[in-house]
Order: structure tokens, then C-alpha cells, then sequence
């Protein structure tokens, strides 16, 4: 079925492939890529808009010796075909398998990890400032979707590389998405670029010319400045110190080869635009760009996505029931305002968009922004409301202390992924937060376990005087805990769901229905355990700590994030502020580890957080202990 692809193992494999066949090429991965996504799921849109460059990037360089920096690993799907991995396809963002980005752990020709948007040209300076300390002569490419042009980060780079002058390629890919439709004027000006492509043409026929006339050169160099400007307004990218080459069809591979091997031949600081089409070559991925950007296992000929096994109990999702919380609460409190950092669909943002675009911000890949603009809304009389994903919320970490809660502003910051997030793995698992939010002074961490948690947390939120953070799971609601609809509660107040005699379950968030599973089990066993949902890991229920304490002196904490500095640490700490020592504690969380892609519930019992083990561990604890009392 596949003439060509077969035979290429390496990028040494493609580059026998006759230039004018590359076509042919691309057609027989982009089949391929289909294919194999439409069973894995994965970024299927991205990697299709990116297909040619690819493959023209391998052709043209000599990886590994030469570095490719992707900016977001979903680009790079072919990339990973071409260096080795095309069989391992089907195994992509499964257990045990190869991951949904780049990562040098998996391959030589990874340079980094990259799961986060804006680090490309950042990552593509050092290694040329490291290529020129070592005198060696390796080509550096970065590869940026225009997605990540609305990064602080990638502007940061742009300033620092336009200084340095090092010789270095970055590829801007403009296909006019991230992942939802790109804002920002920076897009717009991108876009205007794409219409005045005259600007280079003429360039070259004067450089061409004044080669011949050195004395005229500084005069005509005036001119052509005056030139660009009325030509192609905003192009920033030469002001900044960079040769600007493009735009120029990213699915022309014949023509992107042929532009990269002179640009690079000119040893200077540049840029190439592509424009290219997310989705490009598959009907279905451009008809709805946004949700085929990221695909579960879909019927390759219809689009459907192909049914998983359903959860037993599971209802709607913990994202979709942010969402109705806070358009109702909007309704009756005009001073709520919601920003998101590019993700209006994924944070489930887009029906409050809808209803109120005035009090919707979404301000791109710009997390840091985000939270200090948000500050800054709250210093102007609103309530922000602030929806990123729990990993991408890492970024604003100064922000948060130093914009907003060192001045004493109100922000609501909602976690979304909050705990493990499955196939996307390491770079997007939520496990982080409580650890880099729960230092800082004044702040509430919020775990809603259904509903109505849900709402009565973000009704609170909206009236804190501080910074308050909700954290909640990919997952849905389990139809055990939507039916625990008690009365309105304050801050720092837990539930008690179970008395139990011999120990007591603090459990938070996610994990409380792992709790009251692992309850039933121990009480199969002979054990009467208690379970508190704690609601907060800060500030906590004091009070119910203590009252726990008073039935039986053992402890154990559970949680969906990682030990160190969690919920557990949390509790540990309010014992030793009390100066009670005659308790037994053992904590449930996940090891101070980078977590790799898998199924969550696979991850969850891998480490010890499914029911079975955690009532097995429970049982020998409470044997174990009640044998050395005796």
C-alpha cells in the first residue's frame, strides 16, 4: 500500500527519495498519520497542517547533528514517523507506548520535552549560543505554530536572538490557529503579512542590484526601510534583527526545500513564514479545526468518534459543570468576567463566551498575562475569573504571588486537568498545585467533589477578598456523589460521610470516591473506617481533624497530587502546629516523580491510589499497629 514510507527508517532513508517524488511522499504519510490517529487519538489537526514541513525539514538538515526545537510537540507526529518510530505508531499515547510529543528520553532526534506552547526559540538560542562556545558548525532550526506568537516567552526569545545575531532558523508555521481561533494583534498583523508578499520580491531584486553599486547602498537601504513599512505593515521580525523570508505555501514541499537550503546557506539570524491549513489533506480535521485539533479514536471515513467502554456512574463532566455554575452566577452578578489563555472549548468557557462576550477575555498562550491582567480587573472593580489548565497554570507562579495576592485582589484561578489527564502524560498532568499555590498567604484551595460543590465554591470565590483556587478533575461526576447535595457550607468546612471506630479517611477532591469505595472494602474485612471529605486543603477543617482524632488516633490522608507539599503535608503540618505526636498517619498520593501517559485508573493502582490497595495497605497498617500497642 505504501511505496514509499516503508523504506524510511531514517531521515538517511527519505533523503534517497528524489526531490520531485516528496509529494508522493507526504501523500502516503498524511494517509498513514490518519490512520493510525484515528485508532490512538492524538493532535491529528496540527500534525497534518505541518506534514510537508516535516518532511522538509528531515530532507534539508542532518538530524541529530543538526537540532529541531518544536514549539508544542503535536507538530511533530511525522517527525517521529521519519526517525524510526513509524511502527510504533499504534502504540502512540497508550500505555507503554510512545509519547504524544517529542521527548529525548524516547530518541536521539528529540531535542526536549515539549508539551508547552513558546519554549522553541527560546530552547533554539541556547543551543546556538552552545554550537558557537564549542566552535562546532550544526544547523539550529526552530519550529513555532503562530499559536505560540502569543506567548511572553517567544518574545523574550525574539529580543534576545535579534541581539545575539547567532545564525539560526525559525519557521513560523501560520495556519491561524493554536488550538481555538488565534487572537491578538500579533495574529492580525501575521495575517496582513500573507497578503503583501511583495515586500521580498522587491527586496531581492534591489540587494541583487546593489551588489553591483556598493556607494549607493546606504541610500537605497533608507528607502527600501521606507519601503517595507508601506508594504508590509508590521514587520516586526526585521526591526528585532532577523532576515524575514515568506510567506510562502507551507504544502509546497518541493518549495520549502528548496528556501530552507538557501536560507541556511546565508548563515544568518532568519525567519522563514510558511502559511499552511490545519488539517490540511483531511476533510474532516478542516471542517471543524478546533475539534480535530485533539481526537479520541474516531471512524476514519465518518469522523465518529468511536465509543469507549462507559464508567459506571459517571456523569457530566467536572468541566461542563464549571461552566453552567459560572453562567449562572454571571446572570445574577455582573461584575463576574472570565478569562481563559487560549482555551475557551477545553475550559469550557465558549457558552459563557457566547452569552457574554463584553466579560470574556481570552488573551492567547499567555498564562502569565492571564492572571496579572486579571489582577488588574479585580483592581478595577470586577471579579475575574481565571480557567487554565492546572500544568499551564505553572507558569503564572510570580504573577500570582507578586500581581495578586502581595496586593490584596480577589482572582478566582480554576484548575482545570486538575490530577492525572491519561494519554497526554507528564507535560499535562495537574499534580503540581497544591505544592506551588498552597505557600501562599491568604490563598483557599478548593477540591468540589459534584454540583454542588461546584457552585457553592464559585459563589464563595466571587466574594473572596483574595486569590481562591478550585481544582477538579478530567473526568465526570460520579452519579454516588451528585446525590450529596447538603446544605450551603463556609470555607475550611469538610463533611463527614462515614463514621468510622478505627481510623478516619481524609480525602480530597477527586479522590473521595476512592475513599468510600476503599470504606466498603474494609468493611468486607472486618474494619469500621471512617470518611471526611475535606473539601479544602487550605485552609482545613480544624475542627474535624481533631474530632476524627478523638474516635481513633489513625490517619490517613488521600489525594490526587504528588506528596511532596501536598494535602497530606498540609495536615501534618496542622499536627505539629497543635503538638499532637501520639497519632498514626499514612499519606496516599502519588511519588515525587515525573508521571508518564497511561489510563488514569491504570496510573491511579500502579501507585497505589485504587481501593483494592489502599484498603490493603489501610488493613495491614491498622494490624500492624495495634500488634506494637500490644
Amino acid at each position: 500500500m505504501y511505496k514509499w514510507i516503508q523504506k524510511i527508517d531514517s531521515p538517511e532513508d527519505l533523503k534517497k527519495v528524489p526531490l520531485a517524488k516528496l509529494p508522493e511522499v507526504a501523500a502516503e504519510y498524511r494517509q498513514f498519520l490518519i490512520d493510525c490517529v484515528s485508532q490512538t487519538g492524538g493532535h491529528l489537526g496540527a500534525s497534518l497542517g505541518a506534514l510537508e514541513l516535516n518532511i522538509a525539514l528531515h530532507y534539508v538538515l542532518e538530524s541529530p547533528k543538526d537540532k529541531i526545537c518544536w514549539d508544542v510537540g503535536h507538530q511533530a507526529y511525522v517527525h517521529k514517523m521519519i526517525t524510526g518510530r513509524r511502527d510504533r505508531m499504534l502504540s502512540l499515547r497508550q500505555p507503554g507506548g510512545i509519547s504524544g510529543f517529542p521527548s529525548p528520553f524516547e530518541n536521539i532526534h528529540d531535542q526536549f520535552i515539549v508539551g508547552h506552547a513558546g519554549t522553541a526559540i527560546s530552547q533554539a538560542v541556547g543551543l546556538a549560543c552552545a554550537r558557537d562556545l564549542r566552535k562546532t558548525n550544526e544547523e539550529v532550526v526552530a519550529v513555532v505554530g503562530d499559536g505560540a506568537m502569543t506567548s511572553g516567552l517567544a518574545y523574550e526569545a525574539l529580543n534576545n536572538a535579534g541581539h545575539l545575531k547567532k545564525p539560526l532558523m525559525i519557521v513560523l508555521n501560520d495556519n491561524e490557529m493554536s488550538i481555538a481561533k488565534n487572537v491578538g494583534a500579533i495574529s492580525q498583523c501575521l495575517n496582513r503579512v500573507i497578503t503583501n508578499p511583495i515586500y521580498n520580491r522587491i527586496r531581492s531584486q534591489m540587494e541583487h542590484q546593489l551588489a553591483k553599486f556598493p556607494r549607493l547602498r546606504r541610500f537605497a537601504t533608507k528607502n527600501l526601510e521606507s519601503l517595507k513599512n508601506i508594504l508590509v505593515p508590521g514587520m516586526i521580525f526585521e526591526e528585532l534583527g532577523f532576515r524575514y523570508f515568506g510567506p510562502i505555501d507551507g504544502h509546497d514541499i518541493v518549495t520549502l526545500v528548496e528556501t530552507m537550503k538557501k536560507i541556511l546557506a546565508l548563515k544568518d539570524c532568519s525567519l522563514l513564514h510558511i502559511v499552511t491549513e490545519k488539517g490540511h489533506g483531511c476533510a474532516l480535521a478542516k471542517t471543524d479545526a478546533e475539534k480535530f485539533h485533539g481526537v479520541t479514536p474516531f471512524n476514519a471515513l465518518t469522523g465518529e468518534k468511536v465509543k469507549s467502554v462507559s464508567v459506571p456512574g459517571e456523569g457530566a463532566a467536572y468541566t461542563k459543570v464549571f461552566a453552567d455554575s459560572l453562567v449562572k452566577i454571571a446572570r445574577e452578578n455582573t461584575r463576574v468576567v472570565a478569562i481563559t489563555a487560549a482555551m475557551p472549548t477545553g475550559t469550557g468557557l465558549n457558552a459563557y463566551q457566547t452569552e457574554f462576550p463584553d466579560r470574556f477575555f481570552d488573551v492567547g498562550i499567555a498564562e502569565q498575562h492571564a492572571v496579572t491582567f486579571g489582577g488588574a480587573l479585580a483592581k478595577g472593580g470586577f471579579r475575574p475569573v481565571c480557567a487554565i489548565y492546572s500544568t499551564f497554570l505553572q507558569r503564572s507562579q510570580d504573577n500570582i504571588i507578586h500581581d495578586v495576592a502581595l496586593q490584596r485582589l480577589p482572582l478566582v484561578l480554576c484548575l482545570d486537568r486538575a490530577g492525572l489527564v491519561g494519554a497526554d502524560g507528564a507535560t499535562h498532568n495537574g499534580v503540581f498545585d497544591i505544592s506551588y499555590l498552597g505557600h501562599i498567604p491568604g490563598i483557599v484551595i478548593a477540591a468540589p467533589v459534584n454540583e454542588f460543590e461546584m457552585e457553592q465554591m464559585l459563589r464563595q470565590a466571587v466574594e473572596y477578598p483574595g486569590v481562591y483556587a478550585i481544582r477538579y478533575p478530567r473526568a465526570g461526576v460520579p452519579s454516588a456523589l451528585s446525590a450529596l447535595t447538603g446544605s450551603p457550607f463556609d470555607i475550611a468546612e469538610g463533611e463527614v460521610l462515614r463514621e468510622g471506630s478505627e481510623g478516619t479517611i481524609l480525602a480530597l477532591g477527586s479522590m473521595v470516591i476512592t475513599a468510600l469505595k476503599t470504606a466498603d472494602l474494609l468493611k468486607e474485612e472486618g474494619y469500621d473506617i471512617g470518611v471526611i471529605n475535606m473539601r479544602y486543603a487550605k485552609p482545613l477543617d480544624e475542627s474535624l481533624i481533631l474530632r476524627s482524632l478523638e474516635k481513633s488516633p489513625h490517619l490517613f490522608t488521600l489525594e490526587e497530587h504528588v506528596l511532596t507539599g501536598g494535602f497530606g503535608c498540609k495536615v501534618l503540618e496542622f499536627l505539629e502546629r497543635q503538638g499532637i505526636s501520639q497519632v498514626f498517619i499514612k499519606r496516599f498520593a502519588l511519588p515525587d516523580q515525573f508521571i508518564e501517559h497511561g489510563s488514569r485508573d491504570a496510573l491511579l493502582d500502579h501507585f497505589g491510589l485504587s481501593p483494592q490497595k489502599i484498603a490493603s495497605a489501610i488493613a495491614l497498617d491498622i494490624k500492624c499497629r495495634k500488634q506494637d500497642v500490644l
